[in-house]
């Protein structure tokens, strides 16, 4: 079989075999080995109820739901625990496992009619064999926005005052009241039915800090598995309309936002392996 890196979806017409990887999940944890690695299938007991999940270098990869991590031995890791130190392939292939058990498992009922759902061979959905409502693994789309603006010498400074001396551009940085509430991150939040990625990080930032945006510029997205599942993070880049103004923070969602010389970020940055840390990182560098 070819492939390099990982690809989601699997052959399910056929059983795992003993050198395939097997990703076990128990509630919000992936089973691991000592080494670090995933155990293949065949180093485990056996059982039924493996879903393929993908492919990592052509090797396939199937996940179960385990309910009791005591019946299965061995280092049991959150996504964000895995993602600090995996290379980026396996990572993601933890998060796509993660997403499809946790799915499954809060997906087993219609809806509609109350009927078990049944699996749609071929795809990650179930349809109500009575009603045939269809149930897919959703996606949940939220945007992530850098907003920067000129340094003090770059902008017009307000009356009655002069420039001050040429400084680094700034990034505007804020910190929520959910979540890890220490660190200084971007502006986010989830895209509304009949919204378009842009519009929504021009609604997010004006609901959160009540600035204007221009030049909103698309940056790269990411499979997030801390938010439930399915949820695709998209980043964004983008100067303030207004570079004298200040950001007023909502009080709900936020509870800080500063602008930051680039040059002079803070140490509670969000972690290397997120989307928020690569919009920082690449502004900061440009």
């Amino acid at each position: 079989m070819n492939g390099a890196g990982f690809l989601p979806g699997a052959d399910a017409n056929r059983p795992p075999a003993p050198g395939d990887l097997a990703l076990p999940v128990a509630g919000h944890k992936l089973l691991t080995g000592p080494d670090g690695a995933f155990p293949r299938i065949g180093e485990l007991p056996d059982r039924a109820d493996w879903v393929p999940v993908g492919t990592l270098d052509g090797v396939p990869a199937w996940a179960a739901d385990v309910a009791d991590t005591e019946a299965l031995p061995g280092d049991w890791q959150s996504w964000r625990r895995l993602a600090a130190h995996l290379p980026e392939p396996l990572a993601t292939l933890a998060g796509r496992a993660l997403a499809v058990i946790t799915w499954r498992r809060t997906h087993r009922w219609c809806g509609a009619c109350r009927a078990e759902l049944a699996d749609v061979p071929g795809e990650t959905a179930r349809r109500c064999p009575g009603c045939q409502l269809y149930v897919p693994l959703r996606l949940s789309a939220a945007v992530l926005v850098a907003i920067t603006r000129p340094g003090p010498a770059g902008r017009s400074a307000p009356a009655g005052r002069a420039a001050s001396a040429s400084r680094p551009a700034e990034l505007l940085l804020v910190r929520h009241s959910y979540g890890p509430t220490g660190l200084w991150a971007l502006v986010a939040g989830f895209v509304e039915a009949g919204e378009t990625l842009e519009a929504a990080a021009h609604r997010e930032v004006r609901e959160e800090v009540g600035l204007a945006l221009d030049r909103v510029a698309y940056f790269g997205s990411q499979p997030w598995a801390m938010s439930g599942p399915g949820t695709l993070l998209t980043g964004f880049t983008a100067t303030a309309a207004d570079p004298n103004a200040e950001p007023v923070v909502d009080g709900r969602e936020l509870t800080e936002a500063r602008w930051f010389p680039l040059d002079a970020l803070p140490a509670e940055l969000p972690p290397a392996y997120s989307i928020s840390r690569w919009l920082i990182d690449a502004v900061a560098a440009s």
